[in-house]
């Protein structure tokens, strides 16, 4: 199966077009305290992607945007001093319905996921939160999703079934189209006893079968080479409908993912955009050495997801 490269140029053009043409969201970035945050987030408001509400410390962020040039008086800006605050203050507005995203800044991962993932006054779901990256390389023909590398640190196996579908989901948001093939990918392709990841990536290959995951073609266990090269899987005999042709990779725990995700930035140029889902509203995680690329593709992943979910909930409330 010999697929073209890849042109990153084009797809990042029509695929910010898209986002574009739909209505642009309200979102609450979380402490941006770095140039490259405060200035991803105004640069995807002047790309008429987001309106940004700002909170954080004001003085600092008004010093921040007088280095970048940035002329900010006319954005609403929160004066909180303390990033867990900014965090809780971000997740009350979006239970207030007053923001629809949230946007990561400079502060930790950690004090941001905190104010989420409460029990009470978060923004948890019935569905398990993860995150997902959606990246783009030349080298593989279309753009696919790494799944989870950020929130899920050791994911059990049903764990890993919201993190799937929370990934078909994010999918369909963007293609309603086409069915995805989701790889769960291991150290092998055989399942052995004392690999859990390959237990459970035999166990979700059922799951699907029977539709407790829906919306997808789910198989593994796969290594990573047997699953992206159609000759690597040739070459051991391996059959199957997604290999070559992956849109969704699954990893064993958040180490694997993490260091997947960061190869294909750093050694193939990839494309990204960092997104959490399964929580109440989209949340734009980027990690803070994130280029303002990122962070614009990020924010336009969630224009997409936050008006897929609009029109999932107009639908659910109509329908007869």
């Amino acid at each position: 199966m010999d697929h073209k490269r890849l042109d990153l140029d084009k797809l990042t053009k029509n695929f910010l077009q898209k986002c574009q043409s739909l209505p642009k969201i309200k979102v609450a970035v979380v402490f941006p305290c770095s140039e490259d945050s405060l200035e991803g987030a105004i640069e995807a408001h002047h790309l008429g992607l987001i309106d940004p509400v700002f909170i954080g410390p004001k003085s600092k962020i008004q010093d921040i945007a007088k280095g970048i040039k940035a002329d900010i008086g006319d954005y609403d800006l929160i004066d909180i001093a303390e990033p867990q605050a900014a965090a809780e203050k971000a997740v009350r507005l979006a239970r207030e319905r007053k923001v629809a995203a949230l946007m990561k800044g400079s502060l930790h991962t950690d004090e941001l996921m905190h104010a989420v993932i409460k029990k009470e006054n978060g923004l948890r779901t019935r569905r398990r939160i993860s995150h997902a990256f959606i990246m783009a390389i030349e080298k593989y023909h279309k753009p696919f999703i790494v799944t989870d590398a950020a929130i899920n640190i050791a994911p059990d196996l049903m764990a890993k079934k919201d993190i799937i579908q929370n990934a078909v989901d994010l999918f369909h948001a963007f293609n309603k189209e086409r069915v995805p093939k989701v790889a769960l990918l291991s150290a092998v392709e055989t399942v052995h006893p004392e690999m859990t990841s390959t237990t459970d990536a035999a166990c979700l290959a059922k799951m699907a079968e029977r539709e407790q995951i829906t919306g997808a073609i789910v198989d593994g266990p796969f290594a990573y080479d047997n699953v992206f090269s159609l000759h690597a899987a040739q070459t051991k005999n391996i059959k199957s409908t997604v290999i070559g042709d992956v849109d969704v990779f699954v990893v064993p725990n958040l180490e694997a993912g993490n260091i997947l995700a960061k190869q294909m930035v750093l050694i193939a140029d990839a494309l990204s955009a960092g997104i959490i889902l399964g929580a109440a509203v989209p949340i734009i995680l980027t990690s803070r050495s994130d280029n303002i690329r990122s962070r614009i593709a990020s924010c336009a992943v969630a224009v997409m997801m936050a008006n897929a979910n609009k029109t999932r909930e107009y639908n659910e409330q109509y329908s007869l």
